[in-house]
């Protein structure tokens, strides 16, 4: 548990916007490297690696978890030096006033997002939630100084320093999905040094906030050297808070979330509960309608001769907050449960 901790520390720690993943994917190709000595980082910002099976017929199960996070991106500077910024994924802008947050300019900036005093506010204020183009970020610079330092394009990332709670629960920014590479990263760990009978391709990619695009291209780089048989893609899904219905979110410390929905197989989602039942892995079930998962299978699947697809997700609360919160049992719960799929697939 504790290189878990460890390493979703590293990789929540490590910027990485949607469109600017390269930090982010240069550290998870680096602990990719332990397990496959050629990851890499491709051309579109995702980390890829393969394990290789010494079997020419072998099969190929692939692995995803995406590496960028959601940010802002600066659009103007206004002639007092303040910011303007545009979403990068699926921003809240119910939290973005008073909230601290670092511009990624030609170096790191602390900034402010302005919030008008309440004092100052009219009757009809107080309820509106406030829209992008009412947010301004405050650098402390004259529109000259900023432009120095600040090029429209910069990223904007959002402070949430990695904290440890009580009950084996950890906090910070970008746990979506950097939880999902650490359980895959767990996965390789248990299965280091074995014979899988199988190629295995991993791929952390890039873009998942803003519309999948790495793993439409990642995926079908997947498969050039094999055509990918099945996949499975790792994100978080949402846990249980007093505010939220319970028939839909999961449970902190409940473990893995196995995905049922249109865009997945079914056959893979019934493998995946049976060897949790099998090897007593905790684990509750996700069923989603509609035509799409909101993960990265929804690519994954229908890349070249398409490939069987399926989702594990990870209880997570406070989604596309600076203050995810996660339980660390449940990201081991994921990663057994892909190591002994992945056993259980090369045999």
């Amino acid at each position: 548990m504790e290189k878990i901790k460890q390493q979703l520390k590293a990789l929540c720690e490590a910027d990485g916007v949607s469109g600017d993943e390269w930090k982010a994917a240069a550290l998870a190709a680096g602990f990719l490297r332990e397990y496959a000595p050629d990851a890499r980082v491709d051309h579109f910002g995702n980390a890829v690696g393969r394990i290789a099976s010494a079997n020419p017929e072998a099969k190929t199960l692939l692995l995803d978890a995406h590496i960028d996070e959601i940010g802002m991106i600066v659009t103007s500077i206004d002639d007092k030096g303040f910011l303007k910024v545009s979403k990068c994924g699926g921003i809240d802008r119910r939290l973005l006033p008073a909230q601290r947050v670092t511009v990624h300019g030609k170096e790191k900036l602390t900034g402010i997002i302005g919030s008008k005093p309440p004092h100052l506010e009219k009757a009809d204020e107080r309820s509106k939630v406030p829209e992008l183009d009412d947010i301004y970020i405050d650098i402390g610079l004259n529109k000259e100084q900023a432009e120095e330092k600040v090029c429209l394009g910069d990223r904007v990332t959002f402070r949430g320093p990695f904290t440890e709670l009580l009950g084996g629960r950890v906090t910070a920014k970008a746990i979506d999905d950097r939880a999902g590479v650490a359980a895959i990263l767990h996965a390789l760990e248990l299965l280091k040094g074995e014979d899988l009978g199988l190629n295995l391709a991993v791929q952390f990619t890039s873009r998942e906030e803003t519309g999948g695009q790495g793993a439409t291209v990642a995926a079908y780089n997947a498969g050039n050297e094999s055509p990918v048989d099945c996949s499975i893609a790792v994100d978080v899904s949402f846990a249980y808070t007093p505010d939220a219905e319970k028939h839909r979110c999961g449970k902190l410390g409940g473990g893995a979330m196995i995905g049922y929905a249109a865009a997945l197989d079914k056959s893979m989602s019934d493998r995946l509960v049976s060897i949790a039942k099998e090897k007593e892995i905790p684990y509750s079930v996700e069923a989603m309608g509609g035509r799409s998962t909101g993960t990265n299978s929804d690519e994954i699947y229908i890349v070249r001769e398409g490939a069987r697809a399926g989702l594990i997700s990870i209880p997570l609360r406070y989604m596309h907050t600076p203050v995810e919160t996660v339980q660390l049992s449940d990201i081991e719960a994921v990663g057994r449960l892909i190591a002994e799929f992945v056993r259980a697939a090369g045999k």
